[in-house]
């Protein structure tokens, strides 16, 4: 059977090479002046969501172009497999389900929306249980805190929409740990009382390193606060399919809730993995969050390629990395609750896309998967904001904005706004030498001076940019938004032609690190390594 043409391959590739080139020297400020339709045509909306692409460097021919490119990989039939339950991660033969946790008819998987179903149900149950106070640890006092104990996927999307949803909270406070440094263990416990918190510990083998160990300090804890071995099941909650390894920490059966193969843990906070999430905001919230997802879902799988929201993002995203040569993409929320959306986006967009070898294992001769990075606005302003200005690096970036704020405070929100629509603006026109040198002499500077000095000030514009608006930050737009990412990773890696949803680079590091941890234990001598590896190990034994 033939290899798949790789993306540098298809018909249309040398097409778009030769009109990004063409582009390369354009202007975007020009136009959106010599096209009064840009703005409105450039723009999408879709699940409580807006997309402004109107200041990315491509016109209607380029856009035209990639959407042939789309077609080409057969872009309408992937996203039908992937919503249909094909096994599109082909490495692992196995589906990628994550939409199937935020759906409400089983859509041809009756047998796994089933549990799916029976999973959520019990997600409710518990949520309202500790929501509500009903719920007490071994002392009769009821639980006030959760902490949630994972790592990767088990506690970046968590974590991310506990915190972005904080107007929304009830009466239980949820924390998160999840780096095997005591110290993050150590100083989430400092404040709070064993007899009224409970632990849900996330873990699909219950033997990922970093959250065992990090369970087994919280049950020492707990067992030096008083709890006795039959106490723990008030205290704690598993995610896993190992119940057996559940069981055996102290954890029995009807504690524990499902974690499932067919979902990747960048894709899980739909799953009980977001048990923590439905206990902060409550089980409605927790639900209108999944509407959110679902309703991006449905505007995937229908709407035409050249009005869909993720595969628009998606072409964007591949245009820039292999036709631009921008090695890295920034995402910029103006709103201090989603400040932990970059982190989130790190893991499901470069875990997923950070690829070498095609779906059938071919080298690739091209660039997938950018570093993906950024921060809250406007804290970046006074930073990194200098380099997408004037530096020499391409960082094309998404600016996320709120129209409403949830605080009350409208003339602080106001100027929030006023800094994120200036930012996009700056990036796009920028400041020509001839505008730099007037500037300096309109603030009184000697012409020679002026003359000298400005190109420091001059910026030269065109830097790409989306901004993706809703009318608020709600459970519905929050699901929206993280969707609309996963889809659009997805889109991308159909371009790339790659699995989207396997990791295997994290195998090796997790390998070695056994080795080592053996070395530092005392429980292994003669494990091969490195004269500097070795040297760095002994170096750590001669400090304790």
């Amino acid at each position: 059977m033939p290899a798949t043409p790789l993306f540098s391959q298809l018909p249309s590739y040398r097409e778009t090479q030769q009109l990004a080139s063409a582009l390369q020297p354009g202007s975007v400020s020009a136009m959106l002046a010599s096209d009064p339709q840009r703005a409105s045509d450039f723009t999408l909306a879709a699940a409580g969501l807006q997309l402004d692409y109107s200041k990315q460097l491509v016109d209607r021919k380029a856009l035209q172009a990639l959407l042939t490119l789309a077609a080409e990989t057969g872009m309408s039939s992937a996203i039908a497999g992937l919503l249909n339950g094909e096994r599109v991660n082909n490495t692992e033969d196995r589906p990628a389900l994550h939409t199937l946790l935020r759906a409400s008819s089983a859509d041809g998987l009756a047998d796994k929306f089933a549990e799916v179903t029976a999973a959520r149900e019990t997600m409710r149950q518990w949520s309202e249980r500790l929501h509500d106070g009903r719920h007490s640890g071994f002392s009769g006092l009821p639980i006030t805190d959760v902490v949630n104990i994972g790592i990767g996927g088990s506690d970046l999307g968590p974590r991310l929409v506990n915190e972005a949803l904080r107007p929304y909270h009830g009466n239980v406070s949820c924390h998160y740990v999840a780096n095997v440094d005591p110290a993050d263990l150590q100083d989430t416990l400092l404040d709070l009382d064993p007899a009224s918190t409970l632990f849900i510990v996330c873990s699909k083998s219950f033997r990922t390193e970093e959250t065992l160990t990090n369970s087994l300090a919280a049950r020492q804890w707990m067992k030096n606060a008083g709890a006795r071995d039959e106490d723990l099941d008030k205290h704690f909650l598993a995610v896993t399919s190992n119940l057996e390894a559940a069981a055996d920490f102290g954890i029995s059966p009807g504690n524990c809730l499902p974690m499932w193969d067919w979902v990747g843990g960048r894709y899980s906070v739909w799953s009980a993995v977001g048990l923590s999430c439905a206990i902060a905001i409550g089980w409605d919230n927790f639900q209108a969050f999944l509407d959110g997802a679902a309703a991006m879902d449905e505007h995937f799988g229908t709407a035409p390629l050249a009005s869909n929201m993720p595969v628009i993002m998606g072409l964007l995203e591949v245009w820039y990395v292999n036709f631009f040569g921008a090695g890295n993409h920034v995402v910029l929320p103006y709103d201090n609750s989603l400040q932990k959306l970059p982190d989130f986006l790190q893991q499901l967009t470069m875990e997923s896309n950070g690829k070498r070898v095609s779906r059938d294992g071919q080298a690739l001769d091209y660039r997938t998967g950018p570093v993906l990075w950024g921060s809250a606005g406007t804290m970046g302003q006074h930073s990194f904001h200098q380099l997408l200005h004037q530096g020499t690096e391409l960082c094309p970036a998404d600016f996320v904005l709120p129209l409403t704020t949830h605080t009350g405070m409208t003339e602080q929100h106001r100027r929030l706004v006023a800094n994120c629509l200036a930012q996009s603006r700056t990036m796009m026109v920028g400041r020509s030498l001839d505008q730099a040198r007037e500037s300096l002499v309109s603030r009184g500077m000697e012409s020679r001076q002026a003359e000298a000095l400005a190109p420091h000030l001059a910026m030269p514009g065109n830097r790409p940019n989306s901004v993706i608006t809703m009318a608020a930050l709600t459970p519905a737009t929050l699901g929206a938004l993280i969707a609309l990412y996963e889809h659009r990773t997805f889109v991308s890696g159909v371009l790339w032609g790659i699995n989207s949803f396997d990791q295997w680079g994290v195998e090796l590091g997790k390998e070695i690190g056994v080795q080592i941890l053996g070395l530092l234990s005392g429980e292994e001598s003669d494990a091969a390594m490195d004269s500097a590896t070795r040297r760095l190990i002994d170096e750590w034994l001669a400090a304790q």
